[in-house]
């Protein structure tokens, strides 16, 4: 296993049967077990067994990302994707067996209360009425994923692809920029109804889905999906008021301020990326530049962070560069067999690519920390609004070796990025409410849902303006965002988790050893905690209580405000 290469790997069809007939046995074992050891001793072979059979999933599901083109792995990823649901409840059966057993507290002293958290929000969110809604949810989600992988744009005599389009974003030209803006709408606009309908149809499934569990709708079981276990919807209503009230202003003035720059009266869409009148950062090399210079920087910011990169690397774990047919999505899994991250994304030759080798292989580092640090595999992985968190922080930690990926126009970067962190959030918790709309009131018609997300950008883009448009103009904009399809209410964990990224920003600043010493907590405790556990465990402050928004991003807004670009 040392000397395996992603590439290199044999895939196997997992084995449905076999693991279902081997949780049958488990359950068995463990209500007959004597003693706290032989219960012990099933779940380890349990463990060893699920490696081999979810790293061989995982294996699936990464090709056919990489080119959703391959009719065999396209085959491989539905047959997984229709199969899973079918054995969850003997899987849930073993869970159930050892929360019932009289050695559940010889459990918990060893693995910590979190072990069997996570195990009933399994329980809480699965029943057998599910199944074929949740087969028929995974073809909706394929279904979208490769309308965006096989997106084929013409423009500027090019075919390009939903990424390769966005690089025209920042272009020196306004026009150009407006056109390149255009025609990304036009493919949504192109797709509006087939979008409409998968997302009405999603809605319905998922909504069933919370009625079958005892609910009304699909919102409490979203919210347990995601492993929320110490906070609920009033907490994060409270965090999007915050968001409204202090980031939504100063979100304005940058706005203001980068109008002035480009010369410009208004600010359009098609403006928003053009950050500087003479150019936008972009990275001084190509794409095997940009990992060999990130293989630098992590040797250098610890030993931690250099093994890690070196194994990234030496086994082909990370593929970035963008490629016809390849998945329009950016993300890391694991494969447990190899304790192993594997990264991947899309280069577009913008400030992008480094968000790239700072944010996903943040959550990579975390993982990569988690395998080594945690016993079992339930620990592997943390709550997804903890995440977050191990990826942003990365980012704010690379910024002293922004000039080896961008020379002199280092600050341009540091400036372009740390602003985007900040007006990306209203965008973020619009995002959130949008589905909160959405599931809670399933008798809206498409057409109403749109309108519902034009009047959130009303209500958190204020300053957001499309010319000549209609389709964006009343409210198209949020089909491109593949979470609402994909992954439900995922979306705000990106803006609770900015708020923990800016105070290791804040940390960074007073005593960088003592924050590096706190991420490096964050990262190795994995999934053992809850939320506001894992945050108390790494010096990080809760986003939702009063004031707690204004106190994270003070040092970075005073950045902002007092910088040159902003003069």
């Amino acid at each position: 296993m040392e000397d395996f290469k992603f590439s290199e790997l044999e895939y196997r069809r997992p084995d449905f049967e076999g693991i279902a007939a081997l949780a049958v046995q488990a359950k068995e074992r463990i209500e007959k077990a004597a003693s706290y050891e032989e219960v012990k001793k099933v779940m380890a072979e349990m463990e060893e067994r699920s490696k081999d059979f979810e790293t061989e999933c995982t294996i699936a599901s990464i090709r056919h990302t990489l080119d959703t083109t391959d009719e065999f792995y396209e085959k491989e990823d539905a047959y997984i994707n229709d199969m899973f649901p079918t054995i969850m409840p003997q899987m849930l059966a073993v869970d159930e067996a050892l929360a019932e057993s009289p050695f559940r507290a010889d459990f918990e002293r060893e693995y910590g209360k979190q072990y069997f958290v996570k195990k009933d929000l399994q329980k809480k969110t699965f029943c057998e009425a599910n199944i074929p809604l949740m087969q028929r949810e995974a073809k909706l989600t394929n279904e979208y994923q490769k309308i965006m992988a096989t997106a084929e744009i013409p423009f500027d005599g090019k075919t390009l692809n939903l990424y390769g389009v966005q690089k025209y974003f920042e272009h020196e030209e306004r026009e150009v920029r407006k056109a390149a803006v255009q025609a990304y709408s036009d493919f949504y606009h192109s797709h509006e109804t087939r979008l409409e309908e998968i997302w009405d149809e999603l809605i319905k499934i998922r909504n069933e889905m919370g009625r079958n569990l005892g609910y009304e709708n699909f919102i409490p079981v979203g919210y347990m999906q995601q492993g929320r276990t110490d906070y609920g919807q009033k907490e994060v209503e409270s965090f999007r008021e915050q968001v409204k009230t202090v980031l939504v202003p100063l979100c304005e003035k940058l706005y203001e301020a980068q109008a002035k720059r480009l010369g410009v009266d208004k600010l359009f869409c098609y403006d928003e990326k053009r950050i500087y009148p003479d150019g936008n950062a972009v990275p001084a090399g190509d794409d095997d530049f940009m990992v060999a210079e990130a293989r630098k920087m992590y040797h250098e910011i610890s030993p931690e962070t250099g093994a890690f990169i070196d194994f990234m690397i030496e086994h082909e774990l990370m593929d970035l560069k963008n490629k016809p047919g390849k998945a329009s999505t950016g993300y890391m899994t694991s494969l447990s067999r190899y304790k192993a991250p594997f990264v991947f994304s899309c280069f577009n030759q913008t400030i992008f690519d480094m968000q790239v080798l700072t944010h996903e292989l943040g959550h990579a580092f975390a993982g990569y920390m988690a395998m080594r640090h945690q016993p079992i595999m339930d620990y592997y992985s943390e709550s997804t609004d903890i995440a977050e968190i191990h990826s942003m922080s990365m980012e704010q930690f690379a910024y002293p070796y922004a000039e080896r990926f961008f020379g002199e126009q280092a600050d341009k970067f540091r400036f372009a990025h740390l602003q985007e962190a900040l007006t990306f959030v209203p965008f973020g918790v619009a995002v959130d409410e949008f589905q909160h709309i959405c599931y809670g009131r399933p008798e809206l018609t498409p057409k109403e849902r749109t309108l519902e997300w034009k009047k959130l950008e009303e209500k958190y883009m204020p300053w957001r303006k499309y010319e000549a448009d209609d389709f964006f103009d009343r409210g198209g904009y949020w089909y491109h965002k593949l979470h609402i399809f994909l992954y439900p209410f995922y979306y705000i964990n990106y803006t609770l988790t900015t708020m923990g990224a800016m105070e290791f920003k804040k940390k960074e600043k007073e005593d960088h050893e003592r924050a590096w010493e706190d991420y490096l907590k964050l990262c190795k405790c994995g999934g053992s905690m809850s939320y506001l556990e894992t945050l108390a465990h790494a010096g990080l402050s809760s986003p939702f209580e009063p004031g707690s928004v204004e106190r994270a991003v003070g040092v970075a807004k005073a950045e902002l405000m007092e910088s040159a670009f902003m003069k």
